[in-house]
């Protein structure tokens, strides 16, 4: 009888670490999307992370090394679901990171660190900076990789994939976003930002697609899916 191969156990040290980086990211966002980065201070992300000073000093050196490091984060966790390969499902993966994306940044924390990052970025030209560069700008380009993948496998046809990236991005979620920007009281359901989704999906596949019929039924197809999918997963956390 074949012996499957045995993973690898990791290191309950290594463990113990990863976990208390996580909590101390989430602590930075909960920090800076309250006091914006020049008000945040690196006593009140480790006071929020139930660590002390000294040692949250082990795992950033400084205020600005941990603002990139967070916003990183949030960048791979976007950008995870188009991390895949140009023979994949390509609708599913446009709609997984679409869906991955509406829920990130419209998060009421993140809209909150968007607002103090623009209403700073006058004074601290090189936070708006950090931040652009941290988390849109490499969001985008692995967005526009994705799309240039997908089309020297024939499934998109346009002449410049940094543009047809930029469609995409603004058609799913530009203007709802915009609007949450300007009132803090403002929020969208699951269901309407899965409604925003397939809007801009339907005009974005419609404009690039080599096979435009054929994605929108697929499209169709996911966005039924998705209530079931949610259900399996809420189930699952019971």
């Amino acid at each position: 009888m074949t012996q499957m191969p045995q993973i690898p156990q990791i290191p309950r040290r290594k463990l113990n670490r990863i976990a208390r980086e996580t909590a101390i990211l989430k602590a930075a966002l909960e920090v800076f999307s309250q006091a914006g980065f020049s008000g945040a201070t690196m006593e009140a992300v480790a006071l929020s992370a139930g660590i002390s000073k000294p040692t949250l000093y082990q795992y950033f050196d400084n205020k600005t090394a941990l603002f990139d490091a967070m916003m990183q984060s949030k960048r791979l966790q976007m950008a995870l679901a188009i991390d895949l390969p140009a023979d994949g499902d390509m609708v599913a993966q446009l709609y997984r990171f679409c869906m991955g994306y509406a829920r990130t940044v419209m998060r009421p924390d993140m809209l909150s660190l968007a607002r103090l990052i623009i209403g700073e970025a006058q004074r601290f030209p090189e936070i708006g900076r950090a931040y652009q560069a941290a988390g849109p700008d490499k969001l985008l380009d692995d967005i526009t990789q994705y799309l240039a993948a997908r089309q020297t496998a024939g499934h998109l046809s346009f002449d410049d994939a940094r543009m047809a990236a930029e469609d995409l991005w603004g058609l799913v979620l530009s203007a709802p976003r915009t609007r949450a920007l300007h009132d803090p009281a403002i929020t969208y359901s699951e269901d309407e930002l899965q409604g925003f989704v397939h809007s801009g999906l339907k005009v974005f596949l419609r404009a690039y697609s080599t096979r435009v019929s054929a994605d929108l039924t697929r499209l169709s197809d996911c966005i039924g899916a998705a209530p079931k999918a949610q259900e399996h997963l809420e189930k699952r956390s019971e």
